[in-house]
């Protein structure tokens, strides 16, 4: 019914007088057909009802008059016979007043129907915009934020590096003076030169993890290397980055929403999971760019799909931005394994960025 109901929507309006007006008809055969002895005045409902709905409330009222006539006449033509002449005028005005009240409830239903629908659509339209501006500003955000990481990541070994540089060499220069001279304040010197070259290594270090990916399209690939070599210098957790055929990432923001999702994913296996071992993928496949990070730490929560942390919300978003896919599962030994596919489209240069080599 609802269907049928739907199909009639789509109807011009002379199809749905038509349809009404041949609805009375059927109706009032039906109604001779029956005689006048049968009551079948509340079966005209239907062609009044829709052409009230579907057409207007000029044309309900007309099909209402008609709907009387063809009731009355049918009755008079069947061989009804009255005692007094004012009692079929007295029905025909009950039922037409009867009538008109359906048209004009059922008139006011359909326009209160279709102001709840544009007020929906509207308000629709309203979330849909601000629900584009939203992610448009929270690409925006992420965009400003990794532009400003990667200036400061630049200052950071273009002047500061080479401040500390200047300075780590000019106190070697007054060690050696010194020295030479045969004084112990050489050992003091010495001393300094090393805190300066820990500095620059601390500095080195602060600008690759606020720029870690450069511009060329095996950086992706070589700071996954380096990031996994650091990690097990550093901690006492095994990270192994496993690549078996060269993948390509000629986009910056592309490389760089990847290179964050593994940092991401790294650290809440470290601190929440205690992993041991974390092991890095990436390859390419049937058009698609894969990343798997598989850690063999406590693994997920019981409650985890209805409690994600922000951290797997940002990774998510991260990976929705460059118009990928994320997904965190348990992993078969226990620990966690998060997936992020990209198409490989999105990792070429598009028509409007250039590739940059230094």
């Amino acid at each position: 019914m609802i269907r049928f109901l739907a199909r009639l929507e789509t109807r011009s309006r002379p199809v749905l007088m038509l349809a009404g007006f041949a609805l009375l008809v059927a109706i009032g055969l039906v109604d001779y057909a029956t005689g006048y002895e049968m009551l079948f005045s509340v079966f005209y409902l239907l062609a009044v009802g829709m052409a009230a709905w579907f057409v207007g409330r000029g044309y309900g009222l007309v099909m209402s008059v008609l709907s009387v006539v063809v009731w009355i006449g049918g009755d008079l033509a069947a061989g009804a016979r009255y005692s007094s002449s004012l009692i079929p005028i007295w029905n025909a005005l009950i039922l037409m007043v009867f009538y008109f009240i359906v048209v004009w409830l059922l008139t006011s239903l359909r326009s209160l129907q279709h102001e709840l629908e544009t007020r929906v659509h509207q308000r629709t339209q309203a979330l849909r915009r601000e629900m584009v501006e939203r992610e448009r500003l929270e690409e925006e955000i992420l965009k400003v934020s990794e532009r400003e990481q990667r200036r400061i990541g630049h200052d950071l070994h273009d002047s500061l590096c080479q401040h500390l540089t200047a300075t780590a060499l000019a106190g070697q220069v007054l060690s050696e003076r010194l020295a030479a001279r045969s004084l112990t304040e050489a050992a003091d010197a010495d001393k300094v030169v090393e805190l300066v070259e820990e500095g620059i290594n601390l500095a080195r270090s602060l600008a690759r993890g606020l720029y870690p990916v450069e511009m060329e399209a095996e950086g992706l690939m070589a700071a996954f290397r380096e990031l996994a070599d650091n990690l097990t210098k550093r901690t006492k957790v095994t990270c192994v980055f496993d690549c078996r055929t060269p993948v390509l990432v000629h986009d910056g923001a592309t490389a760089t929403h990847l290179y964050r999702i593994v940092q991401e994913a790294v650290s809440n296996a470290m601190r929440h999971g205690k992993a041991r071992r974390i092991g890095i993928s990436l390859s390419e496949e049937a058009g698609h760019v894969t990343l798997t990070i598989e850690d063999d730490g406590g693994g997920l929560p019981d409650d985890w799909q209805t409690r994600e942390g922000l951290g797997i919300r940002i990774m998510a978003h991260r990976a929705a931005m460059i118009g990928g896919s994320l997904s965190v599962e348990p992993a078969p030994t226990g620990g966690t394994i998060v997936t992020c596919s990209v198409p490989a489209a999105t990792t070429s240069p598009g028509p409007n960025k250039a590739v940059h080599h230094d």
